[in-house]
């Protein structure tokens, strides 16, 4: 029975902060002070393949054809186009388990303040590369769906 009683007492003592650390910190970079589009090209440096392949795929997809969407037409962190910001910011929980090189972190959050189906699980696999972390996947445990296993054909017309 002590076991239990002290992490309920290590559950409340310790913020979910005390769960995060220097890869979580690359993940919430994304999601606050403000979301971000994974996929901008300016964001490039923060990733690593296989997601990069996808990301310019998403890119040449863009340049082909200006006017249409592009293989990416969801936010990939949010496994949604539409959120709240200040939802987000206030109901975003970060948890990490890192071994060696790798990392993976799980995002648990609310896109909006009502409703069930606003919220996400989100799970971003990362590797250390020259001592930063780097997001090589994200997966989406709310949707069923993994960044790297989307298909983009960007001389193809979408479906």
């Amino acid at each position: 029975m002590r076991p239990i009683v002290l992490a309920a007492a290590l559950s409340i003592a310790l913020p979910a902060a005390a769960l995060a650390g220097p890869a979580s910190n690359a993940v919430k970079f994304f999601y606050v002070p403000e979301v971000k589009f994974e996929g901008d090209a300016k964001y490039r440096d923060r990733f690593t393949e296989p997601v990069t392949k996808l990301f310019d795929l998403n890119d040449q997809a863009q340049k082909n054809k200006p006017d249409e969407v592009a293989c990416l037409d969801f936010d990939p962190g949010l496994d949604a186009q539409d959120f709240d910001q200040k939802t987000i910011a206030k109901t975003l929980k970060l948890a990490e388990t890192v071994n060696g090189d790798t990392a993976e972190v799980t995002a648990t959050f609310s896109l909006f303040a009502e409703g069930d189906e606003s919220k996400r699980e989100m799970l971003w696999s990362l590797k250390k590369i020259d001592g930063k972390w780097k997001v090589a996947d994200i997966s989406s445990k709310t949707s069923n769906w993994t960044l790297s296993a989307l298909e983009c054909m960007p001389d193809k017309a979408p479906e």
